[in-house]
């Protein structure tokens, strides 16, 4: 890295908490500083949805998954605007209206107060592990760009995201989200076109070699549901557009940042339908790199890389002055807009869900007070989730609190949908739902993690039920959670006498309204 690219990364940096100083003024209650007291032009409120959406991750394994594979991770990117272009004009209006903050407030609206904490635990604990999972990704990729410790780089990244989100507050992140959005794009386009035009013969060479190869393909298309394959990313896909959209804080508070319902919509369509090209722009990176280093006369590749290590290595060794700096500045943008999301919507969680409920009568300023110490202590902890896989490699005992997290946090979308479609079902036999979505998933995550119990490298299942193992694939194991909450949670409801639920908090209540706004 030459001195110019390291003033640039620290320029981006230092802008993010620039912003939060910038916005620090106008954080005067709980409403402006985790929803912007609702002002937020659209275009905005979605571009910053889609900045939540591709962080870091996307940056570096989409590239690695395509260079060492083909497309089919972006199956499940590809489902989110089929899913949602048919759900976002009744999800959006809905939350709007039947919440304050807090998205779990309408799971305990429908099923109770038992549903409204489990969602919300599950989604703090998800987004907590998440954050240190990025932090720890992130980190790697810029110690190796910077020849920085990597202890130091988590530190000053957590530090500058700590800042953006304490100080500044949910307009601080959303107009930091445009910024790092375009820096995004930007630095995305630039590799792609110095990569296309690097190779002898062009984009048309580029082409040939990624048809030769089949790099630009969705497959295998098998119907079997044990390995990685069309149908299994299709399925994936689905729920994770109903999951995303329908249940995860970080993107239902974006719906209450905008001006109306109309504004809101639109901003959940711009941040869907901006989110799908840039996943394939990030894939097609990863495409014409493999093209780049296998063209005719190419750069030979240090023997042992591994797919996901060749952007990276691409960046340092073929990026000019400047523009280096400019992509590992994109990098560590796609970090911070991933994860001040985070911090500031787990500190939503815990002010609306389990505050207020405890001290119903402290006043707003209180609430705000307690939400920044949430901000600091949130980001604390995800730098200490990453330092700890730094340390352990991501293995031990953050493999087994995670396999738990899974465990525990099984089935959200289940609730949503069976909340959402049927008058009928009620909390009782939702929670026989989530018990038997509970139980599957501890015998599916046991008997299909291996781990090295005995510390000889050798491998072992955690519970080895011989044929009985769960065997399907891993992504298969969320899916086949929700469909069990629906399931057996509508089936048990038969079994308990209940009024019917309030049409105002189901899909058949938008319809009766859309009926009355066609007949007047």
């Amino acid at each position: 890295m030459h001195w110019i690219d390291y003033i640039i990364v620290l320029a981006s940096i230092a802008a993010a908490i620039g912003a939060g100083l910038f916005f620090a003024r106008r954080q005067k209650d709980t409403s402006a500083y985790f929803a912007a007291s609702g002002k937020i032009p659209a275009w905005a409120v979605g571009m910053s949805i889609f900045a939540t959406l591709i962080s870091s991750v996307t940056f570096l394994a989409y590239p690695g998954a395509a260079y060492g594979g083909n497309w089919i991770l972006l199956v499940q990117g590809l489902m989110v605007p089929i899913v949602l272009v048919a759900l976002i004009g009744i999800i959006v209006p809905l939350f709007r209206k039947v919440i304050r903050l807090s998205t779990y407030e309408y799971f305990e609206r429908r099923f109770g107060l038992f549903a409204r904490l489990y969602s919300s635990v599950a989604f703090t604990l998800g987004h907590f592990s998440k954050s240190g999972t990025v932090f720890f990704l992130v980190s790697m990729a810029l110690s190796t760009f910077l020849d920085i410790n990597i202890f130091t780089i988590v530190l000053v990244l957590g530090v500058a995201i700590v800042l953006l989100t304490l100080l500044g507050g949910m307009e601080a992140i959303v107009w930091m989200d445009v910024a790092q959005g375009m820096l995004l794009i930007g630095g995305g386009i630039i590799c792609v076109l110095i990569i296309m035009f690097g190779i002898d013969g062009g984009p048309a060479e580029l082409f040939r070699i990624a048809s030769d190869n089949s790099k630009i393909d969705f497959g295998p298309y098998d119907w079997s549901l044990t390995q990685l394959c069309f149908l299994v990313m299709v399925l994936n896909g689905i729920f994770y557009a109903l999951q995303k959209y329908g249940t995860d804080q970080t993107i239902v508070q974006r719906y209450l940042a905008a001006k109306n319902d109309h504004e809101a919509k639109k901003a959940a369509y711009i941040g869907v339908l901006m989110s799908v090209p840039i996943w394939a722009l990030f894939m097609f990176i990863g495409t014409a790199l493999f093209a780049y280093y296998h063209a005719t006369g190419a750069p030979v590749l240090p023997d042992g890389i591994k797919a996901d290590e060749v952007f990276p290595y691409f960046i340092a060794h073929e990026l000019p002055i400047g523009i280096r700096g400019l992509i590992v500045a994109a990098l560590a943008a796609a970090a911070i807009s991933s994860l001040d999301s985070d911090l500031n919507c787990i500190s939503a969680i815990a002010v609306e869900d389990y505050y207020a409920r405890f001290r119903p009568k402290a006043t707003d300023r209180q609430r705000l007070h307690f939400g920044r110490w949430m901000v600091v202590a949130s980001g604390a902890g995800a730098i200490g989730v990453a330092c700890l896989y730094i340390s352990w490699g991501g293995e031990g005992v953050l493999g087994a609190l995670f396999s738990l997290y899974a465990i525990f946090s099984a089935g959200i979308v289940g609730i949503f949908m069976l909340g959402l479609f049927s008058r009928r079902a009620n909390k009782q036999g939702l929670y026989i739902g989530i018990a038997a979505a509970i139980l599957f998933t501890a015998y599916a995550v046991l008997t299909s993690t291996k781990v090295d119990i005995h510390g000889t490298g050798a491998k072992e299942t955690l519970l080895d039920l011989g044929s009985w193992n769960f065997t399907h694939h891993k992504y298969m194991l969320g899916v086949y959670s929700h469909l069990i909450v629906l399931v057996v949670g509508y089936a048990a409801s038969f079994l308990f006498k209940t009024p019917l639920a309030d049409k105002e908090l189901t899909i058949f209540g938008y319809l009766e309204e859309r009926k009355k706004q066609k007949t007047t």
